[in-house]
């Protein structure tokens, strides 16, 4: 398409989630009722960690944080799209469309090097309990989440800083609930083959870098559990290191299917339904999955209870 001739566009409209009109008030409801138990659960877990100095160890510090980088990118998600719901006009401006996915893609960064140190956590604390306050002191811990959201925030940055190169008129429907990138180049007068390319890269490389640090952390941490001949220190392992491997599985599947496969152009729904479980779900499941089976952390909520009831 001719750029000069044609008209740029600033101002798009997001489609939405593909549902049938009697399911809308349904959905609404289901979608607010998710979000505020995210809110009310990471929220909480921060809460319980901030106030029960016996949680102020760098495990609970990496929780903490965790925590609120699910709250982050659900209330960055979530709010707009139940907005959406029963707005009459979905429109939004290239900027704020900017703006959420650098939010967005911000927190889901941030999360992938959060779980990686979390992984090398467990590795230190299970295969060198002796060494582990010598070698995770609280200075380690801070720059290693300091890191971890200044690499979330410099990833994204790239992003948005090479949308500047393109113009978008080819349409201004972004067939997503969000403004994630991958929508937003498929309406690109300019080829974004550039763009796209960056991003399977960029991408492609956190996502190995973070993946192979767990697998390495915990084939080492498997290693050691076998080794150890007691009953009880198995087990004890084994819930420890449970919830963060399910949380990390749950977590690197979609983003898998969303960023790093060849993008099809006939895949619009299976990304958005890849996103939704990325940026609703998991944020849902992470608080009540390190919750349920940590001791501390129920112990902590039940002297809460106790004080106020």
């Amino acid at each position: 398409m001719d750029t000069k001739n044609a008209t740029l566009l600033s101002m798009f409209v997001l489609t939405g989630l593909p549902y049938q009109l009697e399911w809308q008030i349904p959905l609404f409801l289901l979608f607010l009722v998710i979000y505020l138990i995210t809110t009310v659960g990471n929220l909480g877990l921060i809460y319980l960690i901030y106030n029960d100095p016996h949680l102020h160890i760098p495990m609970y510090l990496f929780l903490g944080s965790l925590a609120f980088v699910d709250s982050w990118i659900s209330s960055t998600v979530t709010p707009k799209m139940l907005v959406n719901f029963f707005a009459r006009s979905k429109m939004i401006s290239l900027s704020e469309c900017m703006l959420q996915f650098l939010s967005f893609a911000f927190g889901g960064t941030t999360e992938c090097f959060l779980l990686a140190t979390m992984a090398y956590n467990r590795y230190v604390a299970i295969c060198k309990p002796l060494l582990y306050p010598v070698i995770m002191t609280n200075k380690l811990c801070i720059q290693l989440l300091v890191s971890s959201f200044v690499a979330g925030l410099i990833h994204p940055m790239i992003h948005v800083g090479a949308l500047f190169r393109l113009t978008f008129c080819k349409s201004n429907i972004i067939h997503h609930f969000y403004c994630d990138i991958m929508p937003l180049l498929r309406i690109s007068c300019i080829d974004p083959s550039i763009n796209v390319l960056m991003v399977f890269i960029s991408s492609g490389s956190i996502q190995v870098l973070s993946i192979m640090t767990v697998l390495v952390s915990y084939t080492l941490v498997l290693l050691t559990i076998l080794k150890n001949k007691s009953v009880q220190g198995i087990r004890k392992a084994f819930s420890t290191c449970g919830a963060h491997l399910l949380s990390v599985s749950l977590y690197y599947g979609p983003l898998l299917f969303m960023y790093v496969r060849p993008g099809s152009t006939q895949a619009d729904d299976q990304d958005m339904m890849d996103s939704l479980f990325y940026t609703v779900i998991i944020p849902l499941l992470n608080p009540i999955i390190y919750s349920l089976r940590n001791k501390k952390v129920i112990d902590s909520l039940t002297k809460v209870l106790k004080r106020n009831v």
